[in-house]
């Protein structure tokens, strides 16, 4: 695990190079989820500096808060399911941030992602169980880590500051950044040696009072980190305003055994200047100018704090790359996190009929037994569940996007798992029937999983049962981009649009138009202009729904229970399943969902009767789905659930 600290800084530019050059589109498309809300960055160690870098570049970008936790914090603290959770982890071994990630992951918050450093972790392995969690895996050239989080720390800052850039400024350019951290990573540049010169003075000094602006306030957390790990001496932080709340009194009581170190950027050079002008004289005073604004700043800090550490270590003595660790350090480390009591098979049907309830409800078991609310709804689970295994169903009907792709490979044909499931479903007397906002694209990728003697037996919806017909009819769906009488002059109004030009993306088809954002957009922000489009042209026969991609406006009639009603007409007399995952208003799932015998693979609709998400805790989408088709067996010509599937 030691490394000399020296090697370790000695692959800084190498690392940097890397993380400015590798491809980050997965890594774009999770901040664009991220940036819908709040978000909890989750680390300790030197991955707990990445977690404020995180944090601090989705405060700024995003205008939404951005709150940092150690792993024993996330495990305790309970947020609303809509913030996003993202755990960074350079290892991803260590007890802490795994078991945060299953209790985020069991908690089912909208957005759980994992940064890693090292495939085949047991972190990567817990994302391997849990799909729906965006894992993000970027291993760095220089391998893993010493004592200190060092090159590690460095690659996932540039790839989160490369990230946030892309989506919120793609405007400038990051070769900006690039040339100005670019000399900072070489430990023998003239830069960098003006820092070394300028910080010499501090090591006569036990204690450092590092004083910042919020630019870079990265790197003076990173430096504290690094000081109280590698015991190089003590590190005080304060920014210049908190300063002069009380903390500069240590200086007038231990000023001997005190210097003063000021991260210093254009931004903040007045207030800087002010504040270091009144330190006493005889207080040793390091001011290190840190070129640049935004994320070149930030960046600039954290490589200071990295040079810094090896020029304390040097003048003290210890390799902060190899301090020696004790062994009741080790101890300390492989400690688990407060462990739970022995669970059972009864505990475990439980928690899946809570996790339903939960679901359902949106409240906790808690809150609904303070109520004496959860009896109602205990029985209403029971009496879905029981109706759901008492059924012969004659006809399969699932939605698309979400249920049979994942939303995030949507323009990749289904996997062969969840294709195995539709065939099979196929080979037996029910009806299998797809119904979907998207047009000849669906029919394409389904003809590539399913055998061309399947197609005629299956019915295709397409723009959400605007149009119907078999997979096997190459005439559906009409792909014209002339829209019906009924949405002409809205389909005109939203193209001549100054909220949506350039920010949204229009498809016009006979009986659907769809609207996607183009760069990042609040998702209640382009439903809000398409609803004031609407009410602006007076137009009554639009129908709005949204998936999670798009903005869908159908004429009206237009419904996914069309698909229902013509598969009901093929099996007169049996029962229809509908699986979806928008089932909650104003989702493109709910009328489907609302059908009496309907399954969510994620949201649900309120309704006690109807659209449950009866997943076990901590599984979304595909992984549900191909849950539910597993279940279903061959019997009394059609299918029907395994007795005991959801208990």
């Amino acid at each position: 695990m030691a490394k000399p600290y020296a090697s370790e800084l000695s692959r800084l530019e190498e690392t940097f190079q890397w993380a400015s050059a590798t491809d980050i589109e997965q890594l774009k498309s999770a901040v664009k989820t991220a940036a819908l809300s709040s978000l909890v960055a989750v680390g300790s160690g030197g991955s707990l500096t990445a977690a404020h870098a995180l944090a601090s570049l989705h405060q700024s970008n995003t205008g939404k808060v951005g709150l940092v936790q150690t792993p024993l914090e996330a495990v305790d603290s309970r947020l609303e399911a809509f913030v996003s959770h993202w755990l960074l982890s350079a290892g991803g071994s260590n007890v802490d941030i795994n078991a945060a990630a299953l209790a985020l992951i069991e908690r089912e918050c909208r957005q759980v992602a994992v940064m890693c450093g090292r495939a085949g972790s047991p972190i990567t392995e817990i994302c391997d169980r849990h799909p729906f969690a965006d894992l993000l895996l970027f291993p760095p050239p220089a391998g893993k880590d010493g004592f200190l989080a060092t090159n590690s720390l460095l690659a996932f800052t540039t790839l989160l500051a490369r990230a946030y850039a892309a989506v919120f400024d793609p405007l400038a350019p990051w070769d900006e950044v690039v040339s100005t951290i670019a000399p900072l990573t070489q430990t023998s540049g003239s830069r960098v040696h003006a820092w070394r010169d300028r910080a010499a003075a501090l090591w006569t000094r036990p204690t450092t009072i590092v004083l910042f602006g919020p630019s870079t306030k990265v790197g003076a957390i990173d430096l504290e980190s690094k000081f109280t790990e590698a015991a190089l001496g003590v590190a005080q932080l304060a920014d210049y305003r908190n300063f002069a709340h009380g903390r500069h009194h240590w200086l007038a009581k231990r000023g001997n055994d005190t210097a003063v170190l000021a991260f210093i950027t254009d931004d903040d050079k007045a207030i800087a200047n002010r504040t270091l002008d009144l330190i006493p004289e005889d207080i040793p005073v390091a001011r290190l100018e840190i070129e640049g604004r935004g994320p070149a700043a930030l960046l600039g800090s954290l490589l200071a704090a990295l040079h810094i550490t090896g020029w304390a270590g040097a003048a003290r003595g210890i390799d902060p790359g190899q301090p020696g660790v004790p062994d009741f350090g080790r101890k300390l480390y492989h400690l688990s996190l407060p462990g739970k009591a022995r669970v059972t098979a009864a505990d475990v049907r439980a928690k899946r009929i809570n996790a339903a309830i939960e679901r359902k409800t949106g409240e906790t078991i808690r809150r609904l037994t303070e109520r004496d609310a959860l009896p109602h709804w205990q029985k209403a689970h029971s009496a879905f569940v029981d109706q759901l295994e008492a059924i012969t169903f004659r006809g399969v009907i699932l939605d698309y996007d979400g249920t049979i792709v994942d939303t995030r490979d949507r323009f990749q044909p289904a996997g062969e798992e969840i294709a195995t499931e539709l065939a099979r479903i196929v080979d037996s007397n029910a009806v299998l029937s797809i119904a979907t906002g998207r047009g000849v694209s669906v029919r394409t990728d389904l003809r590539k999983i399913l055998p061309e003697s399947c197609w005629a037996h299956v019915v295709v919806g397409y723009y959400n049962g605007a149009m119907i017909g078999a997979l096997s009819d190459d005439t559906a769906p009409d792909g014209t981009d002339e829209v019906c009488p009924e949405l002409k002059d809205l389909a005109e109004a939203l193209a001549v649009s100054e909220e949506l030009s350039g920010s949204a993306k229009q498809t016009n088809r006979r009986y659907q138009i769809t609207l996607e954002p183009r760069r990042f957009m609040a998702e209640n922000r382009l439903w809000d202009i398409v609803h004031q489009v609407i009410l602006r042209t007076g137009c009554k026969e639009a129908i709005v729904t949204r998936s999670s991609h798009s903005v869908d406006i159908v004429a009206s009639g237009v419904s996914k229970t069309n698909v229902i009603d013509h598969v009901r007409e093929s099996v007169t007399g049996g029962q229809i399943l509908t699986i979806g995952d928008r089932g909650r208003w104003p989702g493109n799932d709910y009328d489907l969902l609302n059908a009496p015998m309907g399954l969510s693979v994620d949201e649900v609709s309120v309704d006690p009767v109807t659209c449950w998400n009866l997943a076990e805790p901590g599984q979304r989408g595909v992984a549900v789905t191909r849950m539910y088709l597993a279940a279903l067996e061959p019997a009394d010509g059609g299918l029907r659930f395994r007795k005991g599937a959801f208990r």
